[in-house]
């Protein structure tokens, strides 16, 4: 029997739709380093190395990305900065850790996403096509082990900068830090500068939030941060060639929804952006356990070269 013409386009589209998901689920696993080089240190200081790790999502069974996360310590990092959104099962902290280990020897500094507090729940995808996607706040989340993973990243000397600040020194430079609690579940609170004393001398004032909704990143560009790390977009995760991202899970902007730029203005290196702060956005390397997927947005982690801006 011989299809009809419209038969065969509709089989080919079913085709196509079943090859696109496949390579989705490849392109969830093909992990990938970024290499970025931010020109924020005072003139003569010697470069330093940071590597951002967000949105791992992790389940006891990657092996795979465990391994991959372990063999970043080759880097020779001066100082680590994990974005949150780290554990996506009741179970995942022990091998959350493992994957860790090579890395807690490292200076280093953290906050939580919302995947660090509750596991993740079956959602609607088309959600996600809205400016927040966020919904009614539910009261039967199932509670992950965000307080013992705080000890432990404690425990290794990572500073905890939970609407906090705090001083940390790698590289033979002294960072100032300040950082705040998942905007995304509305906990972020900057905190307010009791003393100067964390920022004296400091080669770098460095800011940290898990996802970067603009309330936050107006008021760390008005503290007066050099550089803003954040993840949660997961650059997009489901992109279209040629034209990126189509949404970012919060209220920042479809172009920064990975990658480099400035805040509020553009950069790099300045065009229309002279006074505004660099801001890094990592795609992160997970993905919902119930959504694991990618398109034309590979899983990453960054390790931004940080060297002298010009004098």
């Amino acid at each position: 029997m011989t299809l009809a013409p419209w038969g065969r386009a509709a089989g080919a589209v079913v085709a196509l739709g079943a090859g696109t998901l496949a390579y989705a689920a490849v392109e969830a696993q093909w992990f990938t380093l970024r290499r970025v080089t931010v020109p924020v240190l005072p003139p003569g200081a010697a470069d330093l190395r940071v590597l951002h790790l967000s949105d791992l999502h992790l389940v006891p069974d990657q092996e795979r990305k465990i391994a991959w996360v372990r063999s970043l310590a080759s880097l020779d990092p001066h100082l680590v900065v994990d974005t949150g959104d780290n554990m996506a099962h009741v179970d995942a902290l022990p091998a959350l850790l493992h994957a860790l280990e090579p890395l807690m020897a490292v200076p280093g500094a953290f906050v939580m996403g919302s995947n660090d507090y509750y596991a993740p729940t079956p959602k609607n995808p088309a959600r996600y096509l809205l400016r927040d996607a966020r919904g009614p706040r539910r009261t039967d989340h199932v509670l992950l082990p965000a307080d013992r993973l705080g000890d432990a990243l404690r425990g290794a000397g990572w500073k905890d900068l939970t609407n906090r600040r705090d001083v940390v020194e790698a590289g033979g430079l002294r960072i100032a830090l300040v950082g705040v609690d998942d905007p995304h579940l509305d906990r972020d609170r900057i905190p307010p500068v009791a003393t100067r004393a964390h920022r004296s001398g400091a080669d770098l004032r460095l800011a940290v939030t898990h996802a970067p909704y603009r309330r936050v990143l107006d008021a760390m560009h008005a503290d007066g941060a050099d550089l803003v790390l954040a993840g949660h977009t997961h650059g997009g995760q489901l992109c279209v060639p040629g034209l990126g991202a189509l949404v970012t899970n919060c209220d920042l902007d479809r172009g920064r929804a990975k990658g480099l730029h400035g805040w509020p203005g553009a950069r790099p290196d300045r065009p229309g952006g002279e006074d505004s702060t660099w801001l890094h956005v990592s795609a992160g390397l997970g993905t919902s356990p119930y959504a694991r997927v990618r398109f034309a947005c590979r899983p990453e982690a960054t390790l931004l070269t940080l060297v002298a801006r010009d004098a």
